[in-house]
């Protein structure tokens, strides 16, 4: 992938601000994208059985391809998933694979897992790396670009 093939727009918020990456082929080459900018070469992937199915092989490639060590946490999908007993089933699975302060929450999926992997990310060991990977034009645009999660 070259540079030429992602834009990337920065969104100035002083110490909250992020850079919001535009392009095709970002999800095969996430591992090159995140490489340089993962405080720790570990990932948790969370996503739900509908994107698992259609997407989770090309980003695990794209990690395995950078060295960056990743679990997967695959979630029911749909709008029930989001409430207190889903997070709280979260957060207790990220804690049994031993998350660190450095490692970093990968949310692929439309806003449910974009809202439910930002909340885990905020309240596991006071907050950690959160990436969001968005499926859905929602998504793109209200949690992630929108910067609600």
């Amino acid at each position: 992938m070259t540079t030429t093939d992602v834009q990337t727009v920065r969104v100035d918020l002083g110490p909250r601000s992020y850079d919001i990456l535009i392009g095709t082929g970002i999800l095969a080459n996430a591992g090159e994208i995140l490489s340089p900018i993962l405080a720790q070469k570990r990932a948790i992937i969370i996503t739900d059985d509908n994107v698992a199915d259609l997407h989770l092989a090309t980003l695990t490639r794209a990690l395995d391809g950078a060295a960056i060590d990743h679990s997967e946490i695959v979630l029911p999908h749909g709008e029930g998933t989001k409430d207190f007993s889903h997070l709280q089933g979260l957060v207790e699975k990220l804690l049994d694979l031993k998350v660190e302060r450095q490692t970093t929450l990968i949310a692929l999926g439309g806003g449910v897992i974009g809202d439910i992997t930002g909340f885990a990310a905020n309240v596991t060991l006071r907050g950690i790396n959160f990436v969001q990977a968005p499926t859905t034009l929602l998504a793109q645009v209200d949690s992630s670009v929108g910067g609600k999660t």
